[in-house]
């Protein structure tokens, strides 16, 4: 087979994920793992399901290069930089392990993700709908898609990214219920002037590490149906929430 050769924006993404300081204590780890296993694809996979593990264990390497950061004036406040960092280290790890799953043939090769969502011009109508005279966006960290042979979009899955579900986890299951209601001939839809103006419909996904064991309380279960899928990076079995290593399988067969 004739391995998989990336894409220029691809190989910038490695480089720059390879290039922050945060990501040098996980990626290091990922590094570790593979090296001890006897199949490295195989290996990669069931890495996808230990984010959470890997984030954990890193975190106090990246508390003293935030500390040394501070020390030479480059963060005020170390507190505020452990969130921000966390958030994109855990988005990072998903963009790697991504590109790294597609040179092993795990993910199609006309299958795409990115962060930079100015990136894809036409991800602007799928993530816009409106309300009368105003809109309504969705809280989008990520965007897999893929092209058809005119270079249009084929489809789409969005991807929100908590690392916690006290955080906005709850705008992004409303923005898929606001997607429901545009697309379907209703009362509230004729009320408020929703419209939606996109070719076809996206995907919407969740992806968590769930940090404080949040996602068996009642509230958090029921939100999970709004989603068309949703995963969490922690090697645990679920009647609700799929494991992180199902992504690869998931993005072939929907996208």
């Amino acid at each position: 087979m004739t391995p998989y050769q990336l894409s220029k924006s691809e190989s910038r993404y490695l480089q720059e994920i390879n290039e922050l300081y945060y990501m040098i204590p996980a990626l290091q780890e990922i590094e570790r793992r593979l090296a001890s296993a006897d199949n490295c694809s195989e290996r990669l996979l069931m890495i996808w399901d230990e984010l959470y593990e890997i984030m954990v264990q890193c975190k106090p390497q990246v508390d003293l290069l935030l500390e040394e950061r501070k020390a030479k004036g480059n963060i005020k406040d170390v507190n505020q930089a452990r969130k921000s960092v966390a958030g994109n280290l855990f988005s990072n790890l998903i963009i790697y392990l991504f590109i790294q799953s597609k040179i092993l043939g795990h993910i199609k090769p006309d299958i795409f993700i990115t962060s930079k969502l100015g990136e894809v011009p036409q991800l602007k109508d799928l993530t816009t709908i409106h309300v009368d005279t105003e809109t309504q966006k969705p809280d989008m960290d990520l965007a897999v898609y893929a092209f058809d042979e005119q270079e249009s979009l084929r489809n789409c899955l969005i991807l929100s990214l908590k690392t916690s579900l006290r955080e906005r986890a709850g705008q992004t299951y409303k923005w898929k219920l606001l997607l429901e209601i545009a697309n379907t001939e209703n009362a509230i839809k004729q009320k408020y002037g929703i419209r939606y103006e996109a070719p076809f419909i996206p995907k919407i996904g969740f992806v968590t590490v769930n940090f404080y064991n949040e996602i068996n309380n009642p509230q958090h279960r029921g939100m999970f149906k709004f989603f068309d899928a949703s995963f969490i990076g922690k090697n645990i079995t679920s009647d609700f929430i799929a494991k992180l290593s199902e992504l690869p399988a998931y993005v072939n067969r929907e996208i």
